[in-house]
C-alpha cells in the first residue's frame, strides 16, 4: 500500500473482517477486540520478514479507534500513530440516551435489523470522491446494522478507557466539520493521553475523509503525514528504502 503522495512510505493495508475484500458477513462481528487481534497478527507476521524497523498505526475513522485500541494493548511495541478522522466519541445527534437504549433492545431481537445508510454527502465536500465512493463495489449498501451500531458504541467505551494509556507519539487529523466523527473527540483525545509527543491539526470546514477532500486539504493531509513519519524514522536512524 502507497503511504504517501510525497514520500517513499509504504504499508500493510488491512481490510477488517466483514469489510471491503476481508472474508464474514458484510457490516457484523461478534467483539470490536477482533479488529484489534487481527491487526496484532499481521504486525506479528510482517515484523518476522522484517524485524528491527519501526512500526508506525494509521487509522481513519473507526480505523481510528482500532488504532487507539491496538496502541493501548502494547505499550512500547510501535513507533507512533497516525489518526483521521478518529472515532473517539460518540456523535451526540445520534446516540442519544434513548437510541442507545433503543438499539440495545434491538439487538436481542433484530441484530441484523438496519439502522440506515450514512448519507454520503457528508463524507467529503470533494463531490467527484463521494461519486467515486458511491460507485465503489466494495461499500455496504445495506446500512449499519443494529448489532454492529452496538459494537461500534462498545468500542467508544473502550477508547475512553484507552486513552490516558496512551504514551506514543502521534498525529491527529481532523476536520472541524465532521458529522461522522465528532471533532470533540480530537480536543478529548489530545487531553487524555500521556503521550509527550502528540500533535493535532483541525482544518476548518472539512469533512470526514480528509484524505479524500477539497485537493488543498487532501495535499496537506499527505505532506503532514509524510513529514511526521519522516521525523520519526530520522530520529531513529531509518530512511526511506533504496
Amino acid at each position: 500500500m502507497g503511504f504517501s503522495r510525497q514520500g517513499c512510505w509504504s504499508g500493510l493495508l488491512l481490510f477488517r473482517v466483514g469489510h471491503g475484500q476481508s472474508e464474514g458477513e458484510r457490516m457484523v462481528v461478534s467483539d470490536f477486540h477482533v479488529f484489534i487481534r487481527d491487526v496484532l497478527q499481521h504486525v506479528d507476521a510482517v515484523q518476522k520478514d522484517h524485524p528491527g524497523l519501526p512500526v508506525f498505526l494509521l487509522g481513519h475513522s473507526m480505523g481510528g479507534a482500532i488504532s487507539i485500541l491496538t496502541a493501548a494493548e502494547r505499550p512500547g511495541h510501535f513507533s507512533g500513530m497516525v489518526l483521521i478522522s478518529p472515532l473517539v466519541v460518540a456523535n451526540p445527534d445520534s446516540a442519544t440516551l434513548f437510541k442507545v437504549f433503543a438499539a440495545k433492545v434491538l439487538n436481542l431481537v433484530l441484530p441484523n435489523m438496519s439502522l440506515g445508510r450514512i448519507d454520503s454527502s457528508v463524507l467529503s465536500r470533494n463531490k467527484t470522491e463521494v461519486d467515486i465512493y458511491n460507485a465503489d463495489p466494495l461499500v455496504c449498501r445495506a446500512g449499519l446494522k443494529v448489532c454492529f451500531g452496538v459494537q461500534l458504541l462498545n468500542a467508544v467505551s473502550r477508547v475512553e478507557r484507552a486513552m490516558p494509556k496512551l504514551t506514543l507519539p502521534f498525529l491527529l487529523l481532523q476536520g472541524s466539520a465532521d458529522r461522522l466523527c465528532d471533532s470533540r473527540g480530537a480536543y478529548l483525545l489530545m487531553e487524555s493521553a500521556k503521550s509527550q509527543d502528540k500533535t493535532l491539526k483541525i482544518y476548518e470546514g472539512a469533512y470526514h475523509i480528509l484524505h479524500k477532500e477539497l485537493p488543498e486539504v487532501t495535499s496537506s493531509v499527505f505532506r503532514e503525514i509524510n513529514t511526521w513519519v519522516s521525523q520519526r524514522t530520522a530520529v531513529a536512524g531509518v530512511g526511506c528504502p533504496p
